[in-house]
This record gives C-alpha cells, structure tokens and sequence, in this order.
C-alpha cells in the first residue's frame, strides 16, 4: 500500500536544491506527483512543497525523515515532511458571531476539510448546542478585563491536553495578549473583515456603509503580537454598491469571511503554505 507524504521546506536560494530533493525522493522509490517552488528575489530565499507517494511498508515516516536530514544540513533547509492523511488536531475560538464556525463545522463533517476538530472555545456559551450536535467538546471560558489571564491559561490546557497544533479565531472578539500570541506563533489564523485599518473599532460595517464603500472582503491570516497585521494567508473581496444597506453589507461581509477562512485552513492543514518573514509562500 502507498502512503501519500508531503515536504516543504525553505533555505537560502542556490543551485542544485531541487536535484538532491528529487533525487534523494527518487533513490528511495518515491513517486512525486505534485510540486511547486518559488525563489524570492527580494529575500534570497527558496521555498517548495512536494507531494509525493511511497510504498508504506518499503520505509517508515521517521526513517523518511532521519534520512533525510542529511540534505536539509547541506542546504541549510528549514525542511519537513509529514504524512498527507494525517488531519491536525484543532481548537475553534469563537464568541457571539456564529457564521465562521457553523461554516466550518458543515464543511469539516462534510469531509471538505482535512482537520480534526476536537474543541470549541468561547467567551459565551451561545454555540454549545451546535458544538453538541456535532458531538465536539465545548469550552466556555468567559474573558472580562479581570478574567482575561485566566481564560487564556484554560485555553492553554485545552490545547495541551488535546494535543491542539492549530487554533482557529473564528470571529473571536477578544485580543489575545502579546504572551499568548508568542506561544500560539505559527499555528493560530485569525479571520476579519479587510474595512481594517480603514474602520477600525466597533460597527466596521456602519462605518463602510456611511462612507459608501465599493467593495468590501474578509483577510485570514497568522496571529501575531501586531494586531491584525500578521503574515496572510488568503482575501477575498465583493462588489458593493449604493443600494445595500448595513444588513445586506453584513450579510455580503459574513459570505466571504467563511469562505477565506475556509480556504486558509484547508491550504494551511494540506501544508501548502509556508512563512516567509511578514508574509507568506501559498502553493494552492
């Protein structure tokens, strides 16, 4: 039986990367069947994904990876690979905004996202019954000025104590402090709607419609200590006009955060996307 891996890696660039990754694939009888690559001129730095597959029986994943470190010290690689079955174990945040994480939780039973959800977390306790019909754990950890330490050292020992390696902020409306973003760097995505800077603070969606916006879209990206400035993932935007009113901008609005969010995760669990400073390398 076959077993479908993906590596992903950066380095600095130089000749002969992708022949001693092909060919240390190839001397172990893989068979790539998908790959991409990107050289950044601005940073010097390479980066690619390759999808490949390999008889399971012919070499264990931690044999895969023990050889090949070899290259990866020759090349200065930040290099991984990992098995392309394995769903990641994830936490959804989400507060009182329901549309992200109904989206999610439908897409995630539906098989159209390759995650394993094994917590919900949230400041209210408006979604456990949906966290329940999908038989999903539901944490309610409320986060008032006073609470705030508390809720995130709880959080914590979810994610510990389910072995979480991605949290999701599924319109969570509570900002992580600095601590908790350095301890969740890399694997926390963040979901807003992309009116910020512009319209920053509450009613972004009355602050678009008094200004007669045109166009209106959602930004998913990692968390960071900056504050909704972290390396993004995925936007999308709609056309709007004159005609709509606030609940029709709300309603365009909510549309395409689900579906950025959506595609960030899915793109972030099949390891296609990699860091690159203040932004990021997707291979979609």
């Amino acid at each position: 039986m076959n077993t479908s891996y993906v590596l992903t890696l950066s380095c600095p660039d130089r000749a002969g990367i992708v022949h001693a990754v092909s060919g240390f694939l190839y001397e172990r009888g893989a068979n790539i069947v998908e790959a991409a690559q990107f050289g950044d001129v601005a940073t010097g730095l390479f980066f690619m994904r390759v999808q490949f597959e390999l008889a399971t029986a012919r070499m264990p994943t931690v044999a895969l990876r023990t050889e090949s470190e070899p290259v990866a010290q020759s090349f200065s690689m930040c290099a991984r690979i990992v098995e392309l079955s394995r769903r990641l174990p994830t936490a959804i945040m989400v507060s009182k905004l329901g549309h992200c994480l109904n989206d999610l939780l439908f897409r995630w039973r539906s098989g159209l996202l390759p995650l394993d959800i094994r917590a919900i977390v949230s400041n209210h306790r408006d979604f456990y019954q949906m966290a329940a019909s999908y038989d999903i754990a539901f944490h309610h950890f409320p986060a008032t000025p006073d609470t705030t330490a508390e809720a995130e050292a709880r959080l914590l020992e979810v994610v510990r104590s389910e072995g979480v390696e991605l949290v999701v902020l599924a319109c969570y409306m509570q900002v992580l402090s600095p601590g908790l973003c350095t301890q969740l760097e890399g694997r926390a995505i963040n979901i807003h709607h992309s009116f910020l800077p512009s319209f920053k603070g509450a009613r972004p969606n009355q602050q678009a419609h008094d200004r007669g916006v045109k166009l209106i879209g959602a930004t998913a990206h990692y968390v960071t200590t900056d504050l909704d400035e972290g390396p993004i993932i995925e936007q999308d935007a709609a056309r709007v006009d004159h005609t709509k009113d606030v609940a029709t901008l709300t309603a365009i609005g909510r549309d395409v955060e689900s579906g950025v969010l959506a595609r960030a995760l899915k793109w972030h669990a099949e390891h296609r996307v990699l860091l690159n400073s203040s932004k990021t390398v997707v291979f979609r």
